[in-house]
Protein backbone atom coordinates (compact mmCIF):
# COMPACT_ATOMS: atom_id res chain seq x y z
CA UNK A 1 0.00 0.00 0.00
CA UNK A 2 1.51 3.37 -0.79
CA UNK A 3 2.03 6.27 1.61
CA UNK A 4 2.50 9.37 0.38
CA UNK A 5 3.52 12.70 2.04
CA UNK A 6 3.87 12.18 6.20
CA UNK A 7 6.01 15.03 5.97
CA UNK A 8 8.83 13.10 4.67
CA UNK A 9 8.76 10.54 7.45
CA UNK A 10 6.53 7.34 6.32
CA UNK A 11 5.46 5.19 8.90
CA UNK A 12 7.33 1.52 9.14
CA UNK A 13 3.61 -0.29 8.17
CA UNK A 14 0.18 -0.03 8.03
CA UNK A 15 -0.26 -0.32 11.91
CA UNK A 16 1.84 2.82 12.50
CA UNK A 17 0.18 4.48 10.08
CA UNK A 18 -3.11 3.90 11.56
CA UNK A 19 -2.13 4.53 15.06
CA UNK A 20 -0.71 8.28 13.89
CA UNK A 21 -3.93 8.75 12.35
CA UNK A 22 -6.11 8.05 15.39
CA UNK A 23 -3.04 9.66 17.41
CA UNK A 24 -3.30 13.29 14.94
CA UNK A 25 -7.45 13.03 15.34
CA UNK A 26 -7.22 12.97 19.14
CA UNK A 27 -5.15 15.74 19.01
CA UNK A 28 -7.40 17.75 16.18
CA UNK A 29 -10.50 16.85 18.98
CA UNK A 30 -8.35 18.48 21.84
CA UNK A 31 -7.91 21.65 19.64
CA UNK A 32 -11.55 21.64 17.74
CA UNK A 33 -13.62 19.93 19.48
CA UNK A 34 -14.30 18.14 16.96
CA UNK A 35 -12.97 15.54 14.34
CA UNK A 36 -12.27 17.08 11.13
CA UNK A 37 -10.77 15.17 7.85
CA UNK A 38 -8.64 18.09 6.25
CA UNK A 39 -7.41 18.95 9.80
CA UNK A 40 -6.30 15.82 10.74
CA UNK A 41 -4.83 15.35 7.16
CA UNK A 42 -2.70 18.56 7.37
CA UNK A 43 -1.58 17.55 10.79
CA UNK A 44 -0.21 14.87 9.81
CA UNK A 45 1.22 16.14 6.44
CA UNK A 46 -0.84 13.45 4.11
CA UNK A 47 -3.96 14.15 1.61
CA UNK A 48 -7.32 13.36 2.19
CA UNK A 49 -7.33 10.36 -0.42
CA UNK A 50 -4.27 9.14 1.65
CA UNK A 51 -6.10 9.35 4.93
CA UNK A 52 -9.50 7.71 3.31
CA UNK A 53 -7.15 4.53 2.42
CA UNK A 54 -6.63 3.78 5.97
CA UNK A 55 -10.24 5.24 6.84
CA UNK A 56 -12.51 5.29 4.28
CA UNK A 57 -15.01 7.31 6.21
CA UNK A 58 -15.58 9.80 9.09
CA UNK A 59 -17.56 7.27 11.50
CA UNK A 60 -14.63 4.73 10.76
CA UNK A 61 -11.93 7.77 11.75
CA UNK A 62 -14.30 8.66 14.83
CA UNK A 63 -14.77 5.17 15.77
CA UNK A 64 -11.31 4.28 16.61
CA UNK A 65 -10.28 8.01 17.86
CA UNK A 66 -13.12 7.06 20.08
CA UNK A 67 -12.61 3.44 21.29
CA UNK A 68 -8.74 4.23 21.75
CA UNK A 69 -9.63 7.55 23.60
CA UNK A 70 -12.17 6.00 25.97
CA UNK A 71 -10.22 2.91 26.64
CA UNK A 72 -9.30 4.55 30.38
CA UNK A 73 -12.62 5.02 31.32
CA UNK A 74 -13.52 0.91 30.23
CA UNK A 75 -11.05 0.22 32.59
CA UNK A 76 -12.02 2.39 35.44
CA UNK A 77 -15.24 0.72 34.76
CA UNK A 78 -14.05 -2.81 34.85
CA UNK A 79 -12.69 -1.84 38.46
CA UNK A 80 -16.02 -0.32 39.63
CA UNK A 81 -18.15 -3.14 38.50
CA UNK A 82 -16.38 -6.05 39.49
CA UNK A 83 -18.57 -7.15 42.42
CA UNK A 84 -21.18 -6.81 40.19
CA UNK A 85 -22.44 -10.36 38.79
CA UNK A 86 -25.99 -10.04 38.36
CA UNK A 87 -27.38 -9.03 35.52
CA UNK A 88 -29.84 -6.66 36.58
CA UNK A 89 -27.15 -4.99 38.95
CA UNK A 90 -24.79 -4.70 36.67
CA UNK A 91 -26.82 -3.24 33.64
CA UNK A 92 -28.24 -0.57 36.13
CA UNK A 93 -24.79 0.06 37.65
CA UNK A 94 -23.01 0.33 33.81
CA UNK A 95 -25.74 2.95 33.22
CA UNK A 96 -25.54 4.88 36.08
CA UNK A 97 -21.48 4.65 36.48
CA UNK A 98 -21.14 5.83 32.63
CA UNK A 99 -24.14 8.95 33.03
CA UNK A 100 -22.52 10.47 36.11
CA UNK A 101 -19.01 10.45 34.35
CA UNK A 102 -19.96 12.07 31.46
CA UNK A 103 -19.28 15.39 32.89
CA UNK A 104 -15.77 14.46 34.39
CA UNK A 105 -14.24 12.83 30.79
CA UNK A 106 -14.01 14.87 27.91
CA UNK A 107 -13.66 11.85 25.62
CA UNK A 108 -16.71 9.85 27.06
CA UNK A 109 -18.79 13.05 26.59
CA UNK A 110 -17.91 13.07 22.88
CA UNK A 111 -18.65 9.69 21.92
CA UNK A 112 -21.91 9.24 24.21
CA UNK A 113 -23.62 12.72 24.10
CA UNK A 114 -25.24 13.76 20.95
CA UNK A 115 -23.54 16.31 18.74
CA UNK A 116 -21.74 16.82 15.06
CA UNK A 117 -18.42 14.42 16.69
CA UNK A 118 -20.86 11.64 18.59
CA UNK A 119 -21.29 8.14 18.63
CA UNK A 120 -24.91 8.94 18.43
CA UNK A 121 -24.37 10.71 15.26
CA UNK A 122 -25.48 7.64 13.29
CA UNK A 123 -28.15 6.74 16.31
CA UNK A 124 -28.09 4.05 18.66
CA UNK A 125 -28.25 1.58 16.51
CA UNK A 126 -25.16 2.68 14.86
CA UNK A 127 -21.68 1.01 14.46
CA UNK A 128 -20.05 3.42 16.51
CA UNK A 129 -22.45 2.97 19.65
CA UNK A 130 -23.30 -0.62 19.01
CA UNK A 131 -19.23 -1.10 19.13
CA UNK A 132 -18.67 1.06 22.31
CA UNK A 133 -21.91 -0.91 23.81
CA UNK A 134 -20.55 -4.31 23.39
CA UNK A 135 -17.15 -3.09 24.92
CA UNK A 136 -19.13 -1.81 28.49
CA UNK A 137 -20.49 -5.13 28.53
CA UNK A 138 -17.51 -7.17 27.64
CA UNK A 139 -15.89 -5.40 30.77
CA UNK A 140 -19.36 -6.86 33.03
CA UNK A 141 -18.03 -9.40 35.58
CA UNK A 142 -21.49 -11.28 34.74
CA UNK A 143 -21.93 -14.59 32.75
CA UNK A 144 -24.19 -13.26 30.00
CA UNK A 145 -24.49 -17.10 28.31
CA UNK A 146 -25.18 -18.47 31.39
CA UNK A 147 -27.52 -15.90 32.03
CA UNK A 148 -29.78 -16.82 28.64
CA UNK A 149 -27.83 -13.79 26.91
CA UNK A 150 -26.07 -14.64 23.08
CA UNK A 151 -24.83 -12.78 20.46
CA UNK A 152 -28.25 -11.28 19.15
CA UNK A 153 -29.45 -10.86 22.89
CA UNK A 154 -26.41 -8.76 23.73
CA UNK A 155 -26.22 -6.61 21.13
CA UNK A 156 -30.52 -6.39 21.61
CA UNK A 157 -29.59 -5.53 25.26
CA UNK A 158 -26.71 -2.73 24.36
CA UNK A 159 -29.06 -1.13 22.03
CA UNK A 160 -31.46 -1.11 25.09
CA UNK A 161 -28.95 0.78 27.65
CA UNK A 162 -28.19 2.69 24.76
CA UNK A 163 -31.33 3.77 24.42
CA UNK A 164 -31.59 4.39 28.08
CA UNK A 165 -28.52 6.51 28.49
CA UNK A 166 -29.06 8.19 25.59
CA UNK A 167 -32.76 9.28 26.85
CA UNK A 168 -31.30 10.20 30.31
CA UNK A 169 -28.65 12.46 28.14
CA UNK A 170 -30.99 14.61 26.25
CA UNK A 171 -33.45 15.05 29.48
CA UNK A 172 -31.64 14.55 32.61
CA UNK A 173 -35.43 15.04 34.51
CA UNK A 174 -36.70 17.90 36.38
CA UNK A 175 -34.82 17.60 38.50
CA UNK A 176 -32.04 15.62 37.03
CA UNK A 177 -31.75 11.63 39.45
CA UNK A 178 -28.03 11.18 40.90
CA UNK A 179 -27.01 8.64 43.19
CA UNK A 180 -29.25 6.82 45.03
CA UNK A 181 -32.14 8.15 43.14
CA UNK A 182 -30.79 7.48 39.84
CA UNK A 183 -30.24 3.87 41.02
CA UNK A 184 -33.86 3.57 42.27
CA UNK A 185 -35.40 4.33 39.20
CA UNK A 186 -33.26 2.38 37.24
CA UNK A 187 -33.61 -0.52 39.13
CA UNK A 188 -37.19 0.07 39.31
CA UNK A 189 -37.80 0.45 35.43
CA UNK A 190 -34.95 -1.25 33.82
CA UNK A 191 -33.52 -3.96 36.26
CA UNK A 192 -37.41 -5.81 35.63
CA UNK A 193 -36.65 -5.53 31.80
CA UNK A 194 -33.54 -7.93 32.18
CA UNK A 195 -34.91 -9.96 34.95
CA UNK A 196 -37.92 -10.77 32.84
CA UNK A 197 -35.45 -12.00 29.72
CA UNK A 198 -33.09 -13.95 32.35
CA UNK A 199 -36.44 -15.86 34.04
CA UNK A 200 -37.40 -16.34 29.86
CA UNK A 201 -34.40 -18.16 28.92
CA UNK A 202 -34.20 -20.20 32.31
CA UNK A 203 -37.61 -21.81 31.20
Amino acid sequence: MRRHGWAGDIPADDEEAIARIVAAARRVIDEDGTVNVSRVAEDLGITRPTLYRYFPNLEALLRATAMSAVSAFLDNLAVHLQTYTAPTDAVVEGIAFTLEQLPHDRYLGMVMQPGKASAFTAGVTGEIAITFGRSILNRFNVDWRGSGFDDTTLTELVEFMLRTLQSLIIDPGRPPRHGTDLRTYLHDWIAPAVQAHCRAAVH
